[in-house]
């Protein structure tokens, strides 16, 4: 992909927030203060901690640990959920802030469509064998679309605006101070997009490597099951398929930074493709939002095509051993951690059929003897 040759961006007064502000009230604040009040209530009167007995596992009361997560601390759950609602807030504000010094920003829009991609999170749970730690607060785990995830679905995902669009802020930063060392014949002059798409490849996937070992590593989530090759202790509780994981989450990464990308024009990307399109035209903004939330939900899809995929195939036959979350059943819809010598009762979930490549359900499986097994309680070793 190529563009036009590159300075830094210029400041442009969009038509919209030239315009005289009206006499009579900003419904789009009010609608958009209500909703997220609505939400987060519907939120606060659904929210639990307790499994549903579809995950649960009847033989276990409590929430026993057969592995110890990161320095041996059991407080990393709420380390976690504290720190999300503190960030929800800094977040909101930010947007505000924002949105108010520049109605119609591309970055701001940006927030908005890797937030609300969220929508998609328990697909992108089960096709990567993501199990969410079941003492969560989240959601109940039989509302549709909600019972895709292994386990349960967790309010914390609300901070993905975090994870996705974070690198475009150290890319961009770094692709203007090039253009400015190397001049207009550079390479990152010529082709800023390509030279920010490959920034962002590279600081993503090094950013996600660091932060989902860490997630991992204290507890807050398990990969299941992976492929061998290329995952990072294997076999284990903490395993983490990282060429499979940080490669594909730079599938929304890139498209989230490229579009919000300023030539020496000063429109984005996504501005010129809603431009081009002709797209709600008298709407310029409302244009551009539809631009990006489309494209980041179908790069969004591309990154669980690619984990559905893994799936389908079979090659997924490194399980986490043990399982840490004995409350809820171990989630084995093909049977590896059966014939490795788990311990059940044993879970499929949902879409255990055709869509994982299983049209007959769940393969019959042949347990080892008694303690044998690298998931047998004597040798699993987390």
């Amino acid at each position: 992909m190529t563009a036009e040759r590159s300075a830094p961006p210029v400041t442009e007064n969009r038509p919209e927030a030239a315009k005289p502000a009206g006499k009579g009230p900003n419904w789009g604040r009010w609608i958009s203060a209500f909703a997220l009040l609505a939400f987060f209530s519907l939120f606060v009167a659904f929210a639990r901690t307790e499994v549903h007995p579809r995950v649960a596992n009847p033989n276990v009361s409590g929430r026993p640990r057969p592995v110890e997560f990161l320095f041996g601390w059991d407080g990393w759950l709420w380390v976690h959920q504290i720190g999300t609602v503190i960030l929800l807030v800094v977040l909101v504000a930010i947007f505000v802030r924002g949105w108010r010094r520049d109605p119609g920003s591309p970055i701001m829009l940006m927030f908005l469509c890797t937030t609300l991609i969220v929508w998609q999170d328990p697909i992108m749970n089960w096709a990567p064998f993501a199990v969410y730690n079941p003492e969560l607060i989240h959601w109940p785990e039989n509302w549709p679309l909600i019972m895709l995830s292994p386990t349960v679905e967790p309010f914390i995902v609300f901070g993905y605006v975090a994870f996705y669009f974070a690198p475009f802020f150290p890319a961009i930063w770094i692709l203007r101070k090039w253009q400015a060392k190397y001049g207009p014949t550079a390479f990152v002059s010529r082709h800023p997009l390509v030279s920010l798409g490959l920034l962002v490849l590279v600081i993503g996937f090094i950013f996600d490597a660091i932060l989902e070992v860490s997630l991992v590593r204290t507890g807050l989530y398990i990969y299941s099951q992976a492929i061998p090759f290329g995952t990072l202790f294997p076999g284990t509780t903490f395993q983490f398929p990282l060429i499979w994981e940080s490669l594909a989450v730079t599938f929304v990464m890139i498209p989230a930074a490229v579009l919000c990308y300023r030539d020496d024009t000063g429109k984005a990307v996504a501005e010129k493709l809603a431009a081009r399109a002709k797209l709600f035209p008298g709407k310029p903004v409302l244009g551009t939002f539809l631009v990006m939330f489309f494209i980041i939900n179908v790069a969004y899809f591309a990154y669980g095509a690619w984990f559905a995929a893994i799936k389908a195939s079979g090659l997924a036959t490194a399980v986490a051993c043990p399982w840490p979350y004995p409350e809820a059943k171990v989630y084995d819809p093909q049977g590896y951690y059966e014939k490795e010598g788990a311990q059940g009762p044993f879970s499929v979930g949902k879409w255990a059929t055709w869509q994982s490549g299983l049209p007959n359900g769940r393969p019959d499986v042949e347990p080892p003897p008694p303690g044998e097994g690298a998931c047998a309680p004597e040798n699993a070793d987390g």
